[in-house]
């Protein structure tokens, strides 16, 4: 191991919304993980991996954290800050166009009582003035807390993101390769495509629905055919209520049939080979609230 090569492990963290997704997404240059306007996205860790000559970053998109209303919330909130202690350094995200909000200030309080190294980052430039850019650092650094270094960005247009790398990289220790060369994320391709089928319901089921829906991949199967190689994916949509599966499913199919086929063209473009989806939805009551349906489902 070189002592001029540097490696670690970096938590994306930040309440709802703020893009951590987003960002993540733009620094390894391809969709790891969803992106969707509405907030608690992101359930699980999802790990996107950046390597350059000289260093290799494992990235955490960690689920937002906020005031939980059910069992899913509250163990999404555990898992993001359980991460704040074990990572090399912690970037905390806030928006740039909208005021510190209690959110905020929680998941500060929460990074000053760990002695990760913390770079704040102040996201959503595009959509702020310069004079809002201005007082959310010098508000940040009065309220929030003394952080390591701050840096404004765009995630969505990538503006100060070589910044916001430069300033991680300094911070990681002599290390190794964790992921060979060309490893964008460590998620299985059955993760992938039922969270990609879960962002596009989320972007065309009703308001009502985000967290009432669960997404899984049953089975994998690679299959010859006369055109090639195909692979069958077998996808389980879960949802609480029955009134929930006729939304999701949509008249005469055409919600799921739409979602379908937006995931498997993304999934086939990622992938690189023909992908065949089949879903099927199933009423799981009060999956959310329940341990051992959360279990289950490895949430």
């Amino acid at each position: 191991m070189s002592d001029d090569f540097r490696s670690g492990f970096v938590s994306l963290v930040g309440r709802p919304n703020v893009g951590k997704s987003t960002l993540l997404n733009q620094i390894v240059g391809q969709k790891v993980s969803i992106v969707s306007d509405r907030p608690q996205t992101t359930r699980t860790q999802v790990r996107g991996v950046r390597t350059t000559p000289t260093t290799q970053i494992v990235f955490l998109d960690t689920p937002g954290v906020h005031k939980p209303r059910t069992l899913l919330g509250a163990r999404a909130n555990d898992r993001a800050l359980a991460t704040l202690g074990e990572v090399d350094v912690v970037c905390f995200l806030i928006e740039a166009n909208a005021p510190i909000g209690p959110g905020d200030r929680f998941v500060a309080a929460r990074l000053a009582e760990v002695d990760t190294p913390v770079v704040l980052a102040v996201n959503k430039v595009d959509l702020a003035s310069r004079d809002q850019i201005v007082d959310h650092l010098a508000e940040a650094s009065g309220e929030l807390g003394d952080f390591a270094a701050y840096v404004p960005l765009s995630a969505r247009a990538g503006d100060g993101v070589d910044a916001l790398l430069g300033e991680l990289e300094t911070r990681l220790p002599a290390g190794p390769h964790y992921y060979p060369e060309g490893v964008v994320s460590d998620q299985p391709e059955s993760f992938l495509a039922a969270e990609l089928l879960r962002e596009q319901l989320l972007a065309m089921a009703r308001e009502e629905l985000p967290h009432s829906i669960a997404v899984t991949t049953d089975e994998l199967e690679e299959r010859e055919t006369a055109d090639g190689p195909l692979l069958v994916v077998r996808i389980v949509v879960r949802v609480e209520r029955d009134s929930q599966k006729g939304i999701v499913i949509g008249r005469g199919g055409a919600v799921l049939k739409a979602a379908g086929t937006a995931a498997r063209l993304e999934l086939e473009a990622l992938l690189g080979t023909r992908v065949h989806l089949e879903t099927r939805v199933k009423v799981d009551p009060d999956w959310q609230r329940r341990a051992g349906a959360l279990d289950r489902l490895g949430l």
